[in-house]
């Protein structure tokens, strides 16, 4: 056999054994007339001795970093022992010694901190694997893709496989199309999601499914984003909202308590949609700080409420000649604890980080809360300090606290507070990865309104269901919008989904819903959607016949697994949790794909070049 033992399997207790070893050479290390060399395998990696005997006989073997070789000889105690590796007590004393293969020089040093760029590492990502870094993630994946298995396993949930050549139905991404060649002019797509298929099976009876399933959309890209991705798809029936919470509740706590060793006791805090964009700007907040978003002014959009003053909470604003704030549809503030001590330069600096076209605000007001009890602004001309000590009581500051302030359009100026909050957090380091705060995000809307398109369109999906309780608001409401009537006074405004994300340190891990499972409401929401019946019995008659034949109620979840494994990382970024990973062009740039294919294959499918 090539080997006995792994590189990282040998401690104290194997002195004086005779064993083998194969690897590759990550080292070597030449004093006079002795070498060590470092051998690395998955597993980790030992020190092998050669004396001065046998490293004449390496004058003889040229060797380099990376080769692979096996090697034979006694373990034994080491001089110098390296407590920062497992095997740092012993050593192997080299008797037999064999090159099994030469390797060219690497092009990065393959090593925990290397010297090689991103695309670098790409291109040739079969060497970047053999880090350690790397290989601590891919074991990390494979430790949490286990614990899922064996959670739903123990809850009665069957792993069933789902095709990947489906119909193309382009809601939402835009779908990865394939052609048919013994269908001229025909498509496949890839799955964006198993979304219909685990609903027929619990038609078919089949109460709990899930998989650990490949999934593709064809869109634009970034960090925690790519076009082929890895997500842990689930499906109950005779559930209600309250089942599928605790059942995959439970389950982050099991591979937590799997991969990290502790215990999480208390119930996950749940958050309404509407609360967290009126605390924290955004529907995947992030809880391990505080900085709640402070509503000095936001607009009101009920017939009821027309007057502007009527949208102003905070009074000090009010009867001040400032047009900034006064011509701003929404203010939002934010206090900085134990910031009032920032310099001009840190304020400006914040100020043209809100300016940044991704931001997109005009600038930034601040208020300083003096530890003297004194109150000093970027707005002092308008605002007396009886005002700005008004201000910063509605926002519950302390002395010594900063107030951050922006002011502008609803829609942008709380998306642009959302991100101010998170890079103060970062900037003061409150955002530790270590520490894991996860939350339920409910009761989202069922619809939201495309002004451009004057039509409604599925918040999460169209197979959502409405809460229980406003089913009949959808069925006895015509979804048309009259001529003159805003969105926000239209009844399926207000009607919310029986839908729930799950948000961890601010990033939506997984989202879900209760879903429709009779033909007349789904056939309701696909005329809201602007589906007309020929539409959607031509993209969905499969799914609307198999509800005549005895759906159950059901609902679901799907995670994403590429995304769980990067935050239990304590990383951003997913790509380092695949194997193989596309770069942020959508290419694999190992493989220089996605590339031409030639004529035959071009005549054969009967594409025609543009």
């Amino acid at each position: 056999m090539y080997r006995t033992h792994t590189c990282g399997a040998l401690r104290q207790e194997n002195i004086g054994q005779q064993i083998t070893l194969c690897g590759w050479i990550q080292a070597i290390r030449k004093f006079g007339s002795i070498t060590f060399v470092d051998l690395r395998d998955r597993y980790g990696v030992t020190q092998l001795y050669f004396d001065e005997q046998f490293n004449n006989q390496l004058d003889d073997t040229p060797l380099g970093r990376e080769f692979v070789v096996q090697a034979s000889g006694k373990v034994i105690e080491r001089s110098n022992k390296n407590n920062k590796i497992p095997t740092g007590d012993i050593e192997i004393a080299v008797s037999e010694f064999k090159v099994l293969n030469s390797a060219a020089t690497p092009p990065f040093t393959i090593e925990e901190n290397t010297d090689g760029g991103d695309e670098l590492r790409m291109k040739y990502r079969f060497l970047d694997l053999r880090r350690p870094t790397l290989r601590r993630n891919l074991e990390l994946r494979y430790t949490v893709n286990r614990s899922v298995r064996n959670y739903l396993d123990s809850k009665g949930f069957w792993d069933i496989e789902t095709p990947f050549l489906i119909k193309s139905t382009p809601e939402g991404a835009r779908d990865f199309v394939v052609p048919s060649r013994m269908n001229e002019g025909q498509f496949y797509a890839l799955p964006q999601s198993p979304q219909t298929f685990k609903q027929l099976l619990m038609v078919s009876g089949y109460d709990r499914y899930y998989q650990i399933v490949k999934c593709f959309r064809d869109e634009d890209l970034r960090a925690d984003r790519q076009p082929e991705f890895t997500q842990i798809d689930c499906e109950m029936a005779f559930v209600e909202q309250e089942d599928i919470l605790e059942t995959f509740e439970g389950l982050f706590k099991h591979v937590f308590r799997d991969l990290k060793g502790t215990e999480i006791n208390e119930t996950f805090p749940r958050i309404t949609f509407d609360d967290a964009m009126w605390h924290y700007g955004n529907d995947k907040p992030d809880i391990r700080f505080g900085m709640k978003l402070q509503n000095l002014k936001t607009p009101f959009r009920t017939a009821s409420v027309t007057a502007a003053e009527d949208s102003i909470y905070c009074e000090a604003l009010k009867g001040v000649d400032f047009k900034v704030t006064n011509d701003a549809e929404t203010i939002l503030a934010i206090c900085v604890p134990n910031a009032s001590e920032y310099t001009r330069k840190q304020t400006d600096e914040l100020t043209e980080w809100v300016k940044r076209p991704q931001i997109g605000m005009t600038g930034l007001l601040f208020i300083k809360c003096n530890t003297d009890g004194s109150f000093k602004s970027s707005v002092d001309k308008f605002f007396d300090e009886e005002r700005l000590k008004a201000i910063a009581t509605h926002c519950g500051a302390a002395a010594g606290d900063l107030i951050l302030i922006l002011a502008g359009a609803e829609l942008r100026t709380r998306k642009a507070m959302a991100e101010l909050r998170l890079e103060v957090a970062n900037r003061l380091g409150l955002r530790n990865p270590d520490d894991y705060k996860p939350l339920w995000v409910i009761d989202f809307p069922l619809f939201e309104y495309d002004e451009d398109g004057n039509r409604w369109v599925a918040r999460h999906h169209p197979f959502t269901s409405p809460k229980p309780d406003q089913i009949s608001t959808m069925i006895e409401n015509d979804p048309k919008i009259g001529e003159g009537q805003p969105f926000y006074t239209h009844p399926y405004n207000d009607i919310k989904a029986n839908a729930y994300d799950l948000v961890l340190n601010g990033t939506e891990i997984g989202g879900g819903s209760i879903r429709i499972f009779q033909r007349n409401l789904q056939e309701k929401m696909f005329a809201a959607l602007g589906m007309s019946t020929e539409e959607a019995h031509e993209k969905f008659g499969f799914l609307l016949g198999a509800f005549e034949y005895g759906a159950p109620p059901h609902g679901g979840i799907a995670l994403g697994f590429d995304r769980l494994c990067a935050l239990l990382g304590g990383q951003e970024s997913i790509r380092d949790f695949i194997a193989f990973p596309k770069n942020n062009a959508g290419r694999d740039v190992m493989l220089d794909a996605p590339s031409a294919i030639d004529e035959t294959q071009m005549t054969e499918l009967k594409i025609r070049k543009a």
